[in-house]
């Protein structure tokens, strides 16, 4: 609740009042996106420009985080107080405005009348106390930082020098034009991403998130560990659908964790290989994060180019996490679940249906090549049939539950607009002051145009910007500041994108402020540091995988086929080896110094053919090495067992 001084606790609106506003504006919001999703402005030949939609999709998301959002992030909302009632209608009025005169005014951006500087001004202020509530300090003060830059970017010396602007020109230009507010974060946000998340917002209510969760169980439930296993593939799959690491950790990790320490393992271990998992899940196709999205529209090229690209390095992620796992419960004698814990066969084989809606899904995308929008719909439809006709455990969604999920995606979608239209103040100012250009000379420059030196900085760099900060909003900043330098020193664009997207979702497992890594520790009540550092551990590939796909595209499927196999086989060796150097066991425990040749191995093992010349013998001896010392271990091992059972 707002503290409100002592004997005023009533002042303001009652629930009752304010709570139907902000769900109706949730839905409506909704609403919006399925319609331009649907193309029903142009079946009813209603001529629009798509910015005037996307602002009718902010004026929503405004309006609900000031009715919902406290001032005190700290606090519960209960009654409302009067400014929260002032800045909820300005948000509309200020914003419908820019809608309805978006045609005429856009023209009058550089003439800087008062009808476009004031609304942009307002806007702006409104964007970011918005943001604030939203997601605290850090993102504010960083684009803070931006549009005071924009002011007084002369007074800066050396090459990051910018152009000025007057602060009537930068609001008017911040709100009209397609490069600020209006532009290209936000027009992803309000077109796919809000209807992915009604997609996976479905998948909750008809029970899907269940028969995920059950379906790990019974395939991984049955072996070793079966546990991890289970929250490393029920994590995974519903990550791609969240959109969101944290969500994602908080969703499955209930389930998950108290699993997890069941078996055994530490609790700091059950939280970071949740956490590991959960953030791997915006990484791993056919859906994955709103990022990707994003990243195809900054690319201009077909989603489809990126999950392409994406596929392999994150099978590689979830693969040396996967074995970490197995490796893990046989170091530590875990064995597999007890039979009558786990799910029956026939009440999950009812949930297949799901499958189905998935399967519409990627068809829609991949083969008759959609948009992602209407592919998510077709999707939801798909969905919301099967689960009507067949439910889930004798359980079938009722139609009331159905409708409540357009309210709870409202609401969901409501942070990352926000983020979306913060990014495009970014962006505004990269374009406005000549910024980009600049930043990725000095990059450049500093890297003194060695690729390593550039890409060390960089991750660096991607991983300080994206502490504290959400998904969206880190790889928005890193895609305008730290990609083009990667590309200018000859890195091919999407290497370069998917580069920064690793390492700035490492920023999520990467102590000292790693969310989602925290948000696992609260749930296993484990102490949030421990938690980091065993995360990083656990997820160590993505650390690795992307400066080998920077050097060698092979890994991202650019290349020969012959040449491309080779890279993905000998690059699984290595991440076996080095999986098991860091568990300190593979078929039986590991001595330090046949731990570091596991280690060694794998690392020449991981680097692809094409990375430099020579490669070709570093693969050699590390697969051959690897397998060596992996033959040397199962000998030893059952000779070991042999001597015990003669004694």
């Amino acid at each position: 609740m707002v503290k409100q001084p002592k004997g005023k606790a009533d002042f303001g609106l009652p629930p009752s009042l304010w709570r139907p506003v902000a769900n109706g504006l949730a839905i409506a919001l909704i609403l919006i996106a399925i319609a331009w999703a649907m193309n029903l402005p142009r079946m009813l030949n209603l001529g629009f420009y798509p910015q005037q939609f996307f602002a009718a999709i902010l004026a929503c998301a405004l309006s609900i985080a000031f009715l919902t959002m406290p001032a005190d992030r700290t606090s519960q909302r209960t009654m409302l107080p009067w400014y929260d009632v002032v800045l909820s209608i300005a948000s509309i009025i200020t914003v419908a405005f820019i809608a309805v005169n978006y045609p005429e005014l856009v023209l009058k951006i550089f003439s800087q009348p008062m009808a476009v500087w004031l609304p942009g001004l307002i806007v702006t202020l409104l964007v970011l106390e918005a943001l604030r509530r939203a997601t605290g300090w850090a993102l504010v003060i960083i684009i803070a930082a931006f549009l005071v830059y924009a002011l007084f970017g002369d007074l800066v010396p050396g090459r990051l020098q910018g152009r000025p602007q007057s602060w009537q020109l930068l609001a008017g230009y911040m709100a009209f034009d397609s490069n600020g507010i209006l532009g290209l974060p936000l027009s992803v946000a309000a077109t796919v991403v809000i209807t992915f998340i009604l997609f996976g917002t479905l998948l909750a209510t008809t029970g899907g998130t269940r028969f995920f969760t059950d379906a790990a169980m019974l395939g991984m439930g049955r072996f070793r560990g079966g546990s991890m296993k289970i929250a490393v593939l029920a994590s995974g799959l519903f990550g791609s659908v969240s959109g969101s690491a944290v969500a994602n950790v908080v969703g499955t990790g209930v389930i998950t964790i108290p699993m997890i320490k069941r078996d055994g393992y530490p609790a700091h271990k059950a939280a970071a290989i949740e956490a590991v998992a959960s953030t791997g899940g915006q990484l791993m196709p056919p859906v994955m994060g709103a990022s990707a999205f994003l990243m195809a529209e900054f690319l201009a090229i077909p989603y489809s180019t990126i999950v392409a690209a994406a596929l392999v390095p994150a099978i590689l992620y979830y693969v040396a996490l996967f074995i970490q796992a197995d490796l893990e419960a046989a170091r530590m004698g875990i064995k597999a679940m007890p039979k009558s814990e786990l799910p029956a066969v026939r009440t999950v084989i009812v949930g297949s249906h799901f499958v189905a809606a998935f399967a519409v899904l990627i068809y829609a995308l991949f083969v008759m090549r959609w948009q992602p929008e209407r592919a998510a719909l077709l999707g939801a439809v798909a969905l919301i049939a099967t689960s009507l006709v067949f439910g889930y455990q004798g359980n079938r969604p009722s139609l009331k539950a159905l409708f409540s999920s357009l309210s709870t995606t409202g609401h969901g979608v409501v942070e990352i607009i926000l983020i979306s239209a913060a990014s495009g103040l970014v962006i505004g100012v990269l374009n406005v002051t000549g910024l980009s250009f600049n930043l990725t000379y000095a990059l450049v420059e500093v890297g003194g145009g060695s690729a390593i030196v550039l890409l060390f900085l960089s991750a660096i760099v991607c991983i300080i910007l994206g502490m504290g900060l959400p998904t969206l909003g880190v790889y928005v900043l890193l895609a305008a500041l730290v990609a083009p330098a990667l590309v200018k020193v000859g890195i091919e664009p999407i290497a370069a994108h998917l580069y920064v997207l690793y390492f700035g979702m490492m920023s999520m497992i990467t102590p000292p402020i790693a969310l989602a890594a925290f948000a696992a520790a609260s749930i296993a009540r484990s102490a949030p540091m421990a938690t980091g550092w065993a995360a990083m551990k656990f997820g160590w590939s993505a650390y690795v995988i992307p400066v080998l796909f920077v050097f060698s595209p092979t890994l991202i499927l650019i290349g020969e086929p012959f040449e491309i196999t080779v890279a993905i086989i000998t690059a699984g060796m290595g991440v076996w080896l080095i999986s098991a150097a860091l568990a300190g066991y593979f078929s039986s425990q590991l001595t330090p110094m046949t731990r570091l040749l596991f280690g060694l191995c794998g690392l020449l093992a991981l680097v692809p053919a094409g990375a430099f010349e020579g490669a070709v013998w570093s693969d050699l001896i590390g697969v051959a090495g690897g397998i060596a010392l992996m033959a040397l271990n199962v000998m030893r091992n059952r000779l070991a067992v042999r001597s015990e059972g003669a004694a």
